[in-house]
């Protein structure tokens, strides 16, 4: 059978460092890898060659979405599998001939409002069950081993605006501001003016009654738009965390010029966002149900366009290994509220959520994707900041 003889070729290829066993539809039982098994995966239905052959990502995510394929192992054995088929030069994540099929994306205004609200307005019920009480939703930052979530994201948030070097009384801009931790926290702690924007409407709901709440209403605004559209004096500080990967390939340099045009001649600022070491990449499963518009970039490529916005790098800092971290402890918190997820969202999207979270763990520990900040200057290499990176760290 096709379909058989291609699966064998796919698994040997993708699970060189591991050993899984594959309970096929047709009842028969092939293991690939010698020793402990570490994942069995069972296929309830073959999913057709010519699918596979389109995009194999696509058709494996959506047939386990569906509930036609099931994994088990314990931990989380479909990170196991993930991981290592990054690592595998020939897997069915790599392979050109297994990714023939790249869906097409916009990333007009219209289109990425409605990329971005189809994620993030998911609603905040949602995400209050699995995220922690910050509502962040970005790469924490374990300054300790023995952090939990919450620390781990208000460490994120002081690490970025200690960066910055911060000095009372100025102003910041945080372009995609989430849930408005990092820029309440920045006029809360550093008495800085700050104003945020975002294209989610659950998320402007939320940061205006924050402020309200919080008495903030001197202090810090919030923008439901565009940031391609926002008017505004410039600001000494820019932040922007994990928003360029939405911003589309085409628009990259055009997004590094608009943040060079939010800041002040000797401004600074800290963005933060998911690059490749290897060049720009996205992948069809996650730009269909998770992420439509997300591209993430080459760090020659976010380098090339920020050199070309007249900007210069002060600092850069991978934390690959504290994203991984975190998507580990998202998805433990996911799982640990499944059947709420279940009942609030139905089975194939909490199945969906589930593949999405490990599958992200697994391309940070593979080093398939990182996480990177770039300290940014307008001016002569931040001669306003400090000498040393000893300022960071205080």
């Amino acid at each position: 059978m096709l379909e058989k003889t291609l699966y064998a070729k796919m698994f040997a290829s993708s699970f060189k460092d591991i050993t899984v066993t594959v309970n096929y539809w047709d009842g028969t039982t092939e293991t690939y890898g010698d020793g402990k098994v570490d994942a069995t995966i069972t296929f309830k239905k073959a999913i057709p060659v010519k699918e596979l052959t389109k995009n194999a990502s696509l058709a494996l995510g959506e047939a386990y979405q569906q509930g036609d394929i099931e994994v088990e192992g314990a931990g989380r054995p479909l990170q196991k599998l993930l991981t290592a088929a990054y690592e595998s030069a020939d897997s069915f994540m790599r392979n050109s001939k297994l990714m023939r099929i790249i869906p097409k994306q916009s990333h007009s205004e219209r289109a990425s409002k409605k990329d971005i609200q189809k994620h993030y307005d998911v609603g905040n019920d949602f995400y209050r069950l699995w995220l922690d009480p910050t509502m962040t939703y970005s790469c924490a930052y374990f300054e300790h081993d023995d952090d939990t979530l919450a620390k781990a994201q208000m460490h994120k948030v002081h690490h970025i605006l200690r960066k910055l070097d911060p000095q009372p009384g100025r102003t910041l801009l945080d372009i995609g501001c989430g849930w408005g931790t990092l820029m309440l926290t920045a006029a809360k702690e550093y008495n800085l003016h700050v104003a945020g924007i975002t294209l989610s409407q659950e998320q402007f709901d939320f940061v205006q009654n924050k402020i309200k709440e919080e008495h903030l209403e001197d202090q810090a605004e919030i923008f439901l738009c565009d940031y391609r559209e926002l008017k505004h004096e410039p600001f000494d500080y820019v932040t922007s965390v994990g928003m360029f990967e939405h911003v589309g390939e085409e628009n990259l340099g055009l997004y590094f010029k608009d943040v060079a045009r939010f800041m002040k001649n000797d401004g600074t600022a800290l963005i933060h966002g998911i690059t490749r070491q290897q060049g720009g990449a996205t992948n069809a499963w996650l730009t269909k149900y998770i992420f439509p518009g997300g591209y993430v970039p080459g760090l020659t490529e976010n380098l090339g366009h920020i050199i070309d916005a007249g900007l210069q790098v002060n600092d850069l800092e991978p934390l690959r290994r504290h994203y991984q971290r975190t998507t580990e402890m998202w998805d433990d918190n996911f799982n640990a509220v499944r059947d709420q997820v279940q009942d609030m969202m139905g089975e194939e999207f909490t199945r969906m959520w589930d593949l999405y979270l490990q599958a992200c763990a697994a391309s940070f520990e593979s080093g398939n994707i990182d996480v990177i900040q770039y300290l940014l200057n307008k001016g002569a290499s931040g001669k306003t900041l400090p000498m040393t990176r000893e300022y960071m760290y205080k």
